[in-house]
C-alpha cells in the first residue's frame, strides 16, 4: 500500500525540494543516493516531491550524506518536524529563510493573494528605496552586500504581477498608517505612493485603503496576514491547501487548518468592506503623496 501523506503539505514540498538540491549538488542520482541511504527509489521519490513526512534522523543521514553545512543540517532537521504537524510552522530563522526563501516559494505556487498589511507598503509593491529603508531596518548592521542580495530577491518577486501568462491576482487592504508613514524621508515616499497607484491600475491587482475613520474592524486583532490561494485540479480539489502566513518580528507563522484559514479568510472580508473602494482609495493615495511632494 502507498504510504499516505501526513502533516502540513507546505513544509514537506520545502523540504522535499531542499534535499533534491542538495543532492543534484552533490552529483548523485536518485539511484546512487538511495543506495547509499539503502532505501528505494520510490521512497526517495516521495520524499523529494513532499509526498511524505520525514524523521529528523532520516532528514540528518540524507545531509550526511550530501555534505551539507551543520547549520543548514540543523534547519532542515528542524523543519522535518514540522512535517508531522498540521496546521502550523515557523520559519526557522535566516538560514532556512535564504535556503528555502519559504515565502518566495509560496508565493510562486500561488495564484492569488489576499494580504493586509498595517505598517508597511506590500514587498510586491515596494520601491528599491523604501525597500533598501525596510531592510536596513530590519537587519541591523547588515552588509552591503547581504542588502543587495536581499534587495535583489525582492525587486525579482514583482516580476511576477506583469508577466502575461498567470500573472499573480493580489487583493491588498493597506491601513491608512502605511500611506503616512514617511519610510525613507518625503520624496522617497512621494515616489513610493506614485508606484502604488500605478501597480493598482494592472488589471490583476485591487488596492483598497482602510482609512482611520473606518473605526473597530478585524484587523486590529488579526494584524498583518497573508492568505495564499493556489489554483485547482480538474476535479476541483486544491493543488495546495490555501495557507495562510501570520508575520512577526522573529519570524512568520503559517497554518493551514480549515478552521484557522477560514477565520483569516472572514477576517479579511471584513477588513474588506471596511475599506474605501479602489477609486477612493487612489484618490486617498494620491492626496498624500502630494503632501509629501510638497514637504
Amino acid at each position: 500500500m502507498a504510504e499516505r501523506p501526513t502533516g502540513s503539505t507546505v513544509p514537506r514540498r520545502q523540504l522535499g525540494g531542499k534535499l533534491r538540491d542538495l543532492r543534484n549538488r552533490a552529483h548523485l542520482t536518485v539511484r546512487a543516493a538511495a543506495a547509499k541511504l539503502e532505501w528505494s527509489e520510490a521512497k526517495m521519490w516521495r520524499i523529494e516531491t513532499g509526498q511524505t513526512a520525514l524523521r529528523s534522523l532520516d532528514v540528518q543521514a540524507m545531509c550526511l550524506v550530501y555534505g551539507a553545512p551543520r547549520d543548514l543540517t540543523e534547519a532542515l532537521m528542524g523543519l522535518a518536524k514540522e512535517t508531522k504537524a498540521r496546521g502550523l510552522w515557523h520559519a526557522y530563522g535566516d538560514s532556512v529563510l535564504e535556503g528555502f526563501r519559504v515565502f518566495v516559494a509560496l508565493e510562486e505556487a500561488a495564484e492569488s493573494l489576499a494580504v493586509y498589511e498595517t505598517d508597511l507598503i506590500p514587498g510586491q509593491f515596494q520601491t528599491e528605496g523604501y525597500a533598501r529603508e525596510i531592510i536596513r531596518t530590519h537587519i541591523r548592521g547588515i552588509s552591503d552586500a547581504d542588502l543587495d542580495g536581499r534587495l535583489r530577491l525582492r525587486m525579482e518577486r514583482q516580476s511576477r504581477l506583469t508577466r502575461s501568462m498567470d500573472p499573480l491576482v493580489l487583493r491588498v487592504a493597506l491601513d491608512e498608517a502605511v500611506l503616512r508613514r514617511p519610510v525613507g524621508g518625503p520624496e522617497e515616499m512621494a515616489r513610493q505612493l506614485a508606484h502604488l497607484v500605478y501597480v493598482a491600475g494592472l488589471p490583476n491587482i485591487s488596492i483598497r485603503v482602510t482609512p482611520f475613520a473606518a473605526g473597530a474592524h478585524s484587523g486590529m486583532v488579526t494584524g498583518p496576514f497573508v492568505i495564499f490561494g493556489f489554483s485547482l485540479t480538474g476535479d476541483g480539489a486544491h493543488t495546495e491547501p490555501p495557507t495562510v502566513y501570520s508575520d512577526g518580528y522573529s519570524g512568520g507563522l503559517f497554518l493551514d487548518k480549515d478552521r484557522e484559514v477560514q477565520q483569516y479568510e472572514a477576517a479579511f472580508a471584513d477588513i474588506w468592506e471596511a475599506s474605501l473602494d479602489e477609486q477612493a482609495s487612489m484618490c486617498l493615495i494620491s492626496e498624500v503623496a502630494g503632501s509629501f511632494e510638497k514637504g
